[in-house]
């Protein structure tokens, strides 16, 4: 089955994907699994936090609710184009994190820096934007298990749990998926239809798109993960 780091990287992932599916059918798996949803919700709005500055704008703040809900308090340029940006940027998320994952999980000790690094980014985003006691309480326990597990667990763990969080973020692309095709979210548009109303074209065919490039990001993600060379 190709090399001796392909099949190390085949059972990884594997056992990534057996330990997820055994949360929905042990009891209580759900509440353990419940953290990983929340996750991807950080994922999602810091995606919109970071396509708003990339775009010239800010990322002023953002909330999570115990719903698994969030809401991010951005400054956007007024651009069809800048806010149309902000709005996929979240949308693509967790794919792109899942896909940072997944390449850089294909060693031990670059597992262990992108911990360290994703840890102490996600303490930095708890001191200057997220509000709200659920917000810190996660985002707080977030940023300690990855620096401990960047700084303090052995390579091979820190490298399982890199995996294990990249498969949570490309699932989530899926399970969540239905929200590319709502146009509202409560009260507010959904990040599908303020792409279509910034741009032209029905919100749904903006779901589509993105739901596709998200596929193709983390599909690819994977593949790089698990199409390892050996060194001579």
């Amino acid at each position: 089955m190709g090399t001796v780091r392909e099949r190390e990287a085949f059972w990884m992932l594997l056992g990534a994907v057996t330990v997820t599916l055994l949360l929905y059918v042990v009891p209580y798996g759900q509440f353990l699994g419940y953290p990983l949803v929340l996750l991807s919700t950080f994922a999602h709005e810091m995606g919109h936090g970071v396509a708003a500055a990339l775009v010239g704008g800010s990322f002023v703040s953002f909330e999570m609710s115990p719903d698994a809900s969030g809401v991010a308090q951005l400054m956007v340029p007024d651009s069809r184009l800048a806010k149309a940006a902000t709005a996929a940027g979240g949308l693509v998320g967790p794919a792109v994190l899942a896909f940072v994952f997944f390449l850089l999980a294909r060693r031990p000790t670059t597992s262990r820096s992108t911990l360290t690094a994703f840890g102490a980014v996600s303490l930095l985003a708890l001191v200057l934007v997220v509000r709200g006691w659920f917000g810190w309480l996660f985002v707080g326990a977030l940023s300690t298990g990855c620096l401990w597990a960047g700084l303090k667990a052995r390579a091979k763990v820190s490298q399982w749990v890199l995996a294990f969080m990249a498969v949570q973020l490309s699932l989530s692309v899926f399970s969540r998926s239905d929200y590319l095709f709502t146009e509202r979210a409560g009260a507010a548009p959904s990040d599908v239809a303020q792409m279509a109303s910034a741009l032209f074209l029905p919100y749904w065919f903006w779901g589509a798109l993105v739901g596709a490039m998200s596929a193709g990001v983390v599909g690819f993600g994977m593949r790089l993960f698990l199409r390892q060379r050996s060194r001579a």
